[in-house]
């Protein structure tokens, strides 16, 4: 992938928001994998700055910490993150992004709910579906415990989701052609 040197700078840009939020975590008492604020950066990662990229920014990131970095919650790092309870969730980072962005480049003028469902699709649905799978594996837990143990997180989630669909619609509103232009207005 070649990238402009302005396109580096969005990805090392997202990679540190994804960081940044990663230390805004919640310990959930009985699970070990925090409420962090990760989603949100990945949700806008895919939006801003399209599939590609946006995936891109959250290798950058996954890398960053597999080399010992501490960008993960609580200011962990290292490959027994990835290969613990949450690196299922941090390695659907990547994909979530995608998703997230291969939606929005499909339709660049898109409705408030059409925001909504590329969020719940992209920076939800896709990142859980490798978290509770690798969650349940390294735990042990039967997947349909898995399932429900992640309940905690949906009002996080929900209000991640809103608040990022806002933050686009913004974006919108400001941007003359009313169209997402991924990384070209940033």
């Amino acid at each position: 992938m070649k990238l402009s040197a302005r396109e580096m700078v969005l990805a090392a840009l997202f990679a540190g928001l994804t960081a940044v939020m990663a230390q805004i975590a919640i310990p959930v008492g009985f699970m070990p994998v925090p409420i962090t604020g990760q989603t949100l950066a990945v949700m806008l990662a895919g939006a801003l700055l399209g599939a590609r990229l946006g995936a891109f920014s959250q290798s950058v990131y996954l890398l960053l910490g597999a080399m010992g970095l501490p960008v993960f919650a609580f200011a962990r790092a290292g490959l027994d993150v990835l290969l613990g309870p949450t690196g299922g969730f941090l390695v659907g980072f990547v994909a979530g992004a995608y998703v997230t962005g291969k939606l929005l480049e499909r339709n660049p003028q898109p409705s408030l709910l059409y925001l909504l469902f590329a969020m719940v699709l992209g920076g939800i649905v896709v990142i859980y579906i490798p978290g509770v799978l690798q969650f349940a594996h390294v735990t042990g837990m039967p997947l349909a415990n898995a399932l429900v143990a992640i309940w905690p997180f949906t009002p996080g989630d929900g209000l991640k989701i809103i608040v990022s669909a806002v933050i686009v619609r913004t974006i919108l509103a400001r941007n003359l052609t009313g169209q997402l232009q991924p990384s070209r207005w940033l």
